[in-house]
């Protein structure tokens, strides 16, 4: 892939991540959300074991460092606590906003990289995710 590959893909994952919250809330009217959540991480799985299979790049995970398996598996535990508490607000709130207010992610991931990988944004960057944070503020607090 050429170095602006990461932007298409990223505007993908947004247009998948957009379809989520809406596919999701339709797909939880009546059912638990933490139910909910395990039948989709099943079809995930199914999914992605046959897309490895399928594009040759099967091999055994066990192979892996135990620094790679350690913080692969941390972030496992933080998706899979992402999913559950973002199914339950899917569930209790209006799409647009526990999608949005979802997205402060970006702020804090902006943060952590900067605090724990050494991540240096710019100034624009930074008044980018302060605009971010100030619009999920906007859109959360009650009138």
């Amino acid at each position: 892939m050429i170095s602006t590959d990461w932007f298409y893909l990223a505007v993908l994952s947004a247009v998948f991540a957009a379809l989520t919250a809406i596919f999701a809330k339709v797909g939880i009217q009546g059912v638990d959300s933490d139910l909910a959540t395990l039948v989709r991480t099943i079809i995930i799985v199914f999914v992605l074991a046959a897309f490895v299979g399928f594009a040759g790049k099967w091999s055994n995970p066990l192979a892996l460092s135990s620094k790679t398996l350690f913080f692969l598996s941390l972030s496992a535990l933080a998706t899979g606590a992402s999913w559950v508490c973002y199914f339950r607000a899917l569930q209790l709130g209006q799409a647009s906003k526990v999608a949005t207010v979802d997205k402060f992610s970006l702020v804090l991931v902006a943060v952590f990289a900067f605090a724990f990988l050494g991540e240096r944004p710019s100034v624009q960057d930074w008044f980018g995710i302060t605009m971010v944070a100030g619009g999920v503020l906007v859109l959360a607090i009650k009138r």
